[in-house]
């Protein structure tokens, strides 16, 4: 087995490492101080603007879109495969409030502008995947609600019912990232057509809903451990109040929502997954500078055991991890989504809840700054519980691993 990137990709995180240092990690700073200063606390500090432009000019955009989402004639990415893109994306897992818009490469948008590659009409990419594809406009995903365990999908209770030439939906969301975003012009709600069908995964279809249709409202912005989440876009309770949208918008066909789903959430999932591994990264540094530069009981806090513990520990938990998330992105590249089902299913329940436990470790390391504003792990640690629930709680995936395994014996 050859454990070695390839040329590109090594040019690309050498390129991307420095785009970090010279720009992405100095703007943290500057980005708290200018959103302090917005009228509005969902508008985009301007650093992030200058941010976005560099990383175009460096050819540092749209890293996520793996070649095999093309349209013919159309070059939506750098061309990656999910192999070459997974370390790049660690990297911006280190600034993960920054780094990952400032690429192009933060969710919902490319979660959604992967269901349009897919599954998009050519008018549908152009009015909607053009756009998010320049950087132009911001999308929401709206799936999760408040009144079932959205854990199962087959549970949504948002209609989507077809009116002559239209499609009238009726329903409430709320954890819906990046609708509290102004620049946030298009979501794509996920209901029932088919509330009655026989085939509980066949009622379920995707549609796209522009942010100005009358009866959509942002009703208000979710709290994630006490934070607003600002630069992912909020997390919003949304209503849909006899929304209609012509016939033309939904994606795909009708009945084909929870396969579209499906679809969604294989390489969203490698993608949050390394994204981790760069935070658990950030927290090790943060880690060893800290205890380098403190004296506890009368010797440097680096010379105690149990932080040395901590460190080593760390360190060998990454290792394990970024291996398994590789095995993944490389599956997924060489047998597809479906073949790689068990790795995909594997780091998702392992990565969060292992990431948690390091961040949760530097948090301990430095005390009362740990959970402070001064340094970035309170609310690392924050990002990382939250998505031992995102794309489905860990039990589900363990559910449906567990059932993989034991199918092999019955």
């Amino acid at each position: 087995m050859d454990f070695a990137f390839d040329a590109r990709t090594e040019e690309l995180r050498a390129r991307l490492l420095a785009f970090m240092d010279a720009y992405v990690l100095p703007a943290e700073a500057v980005a708290e101080e200018q959103r302090s200063l917005l009228a509005d606390p969902w508008d985009t500090p301007a650093v992030v603007e200058d941010l976005k432009a560099e990383a175009r000019a460096q050819g540092l955009w749209n890293l996520f879109f793996v070649d095999e989402h093309g349209a013919p004639g159309t070059e939506y990415g750098a061309g990656l495969t999910n192999l070459q893109y997974a370390p790049l994306a660690e990297i911006t897992g280190r600034s993960p409030q920054l780094a990952p818009t400032a690429l192009n490469c933060a969710a919902p948008d490319t979660g959604n502008m992967e269901v349009l590659a897919q599954f998009g009409t050519p008018e549908q990419r152009k009015q909607w995947l053009e756009p998010l594809l320049a950087g132009e406009i911001r999308s929401a995903f709206a799936m999760t609600e408040p009144d079932v365990a959205s854990s199962d999908a087959t549970n949504i209770q948002t209609l989507i019912r077809r009116d002559g030439d239209d499609y009238v939906i009726n329903g409430r969301k709320w954890y819906i990232s990046g609708a509290m975003n102004p620049d946030c012009a298009i979501f794509i709600v996920m209901g029932k057509t088919d509330p009655d069908g026989e085939d509980i995964r066949r009622q379920q279809s995707m549609i796209l809903v522009p942010r100005d249709t009358p009866g959509l409202e942002v009703r208000r912005a979710m709290r994630v451990y006490g934070y607003e989440d600002h630069y992912h876009g909020g997390h919003a309770e949304v209503v849909f109040d006899n929304v209609r949208v012509p016939a033309s918008h939904l994606v795909g066909e009708e009945g084909g929502g929870f396969a579209i789903a499906q679809a969604r959430l294989g390489p969203g999932r490698i993608h949050h997954c390394m994204r981790l591994i760069g935070m658990a990264e950030r927290a090790i540094e943060l880690m060893c500078r800290r205890a380098v530069s403190r004296t506890a009981f009368g010797k440097p806090i680096a010379q105690q055991g149990v932080v040395q513990n901590w460190i080593a520990d760390a360190r060998v938990t990454v290792e394990q991890l970024r291996l398994l998330v590789l095995k993944t992105a490389w599956l997924m590249d060489t047998v597809g989504n479906r073949g790689a089902h068990t790795e995909i299913q594997a780091i998702k329940i392992a990565t969060p809840r292992a990431v948690v436990g390091i961040i949760d470790s530097a948090v301990q390391l430095h005390g009362a700054g740990g959970v402070s504003q001064d340094f970035p792990l309170a609310e690392l640690w924050a990002a990382a519980r939250t998505l031992r629930l995102a794309d489905g709680p860990d039990e589900v995936h363990q559910r449906s691993l567990a059932r993989r395994e034991l199918k092999k014996y019955l």
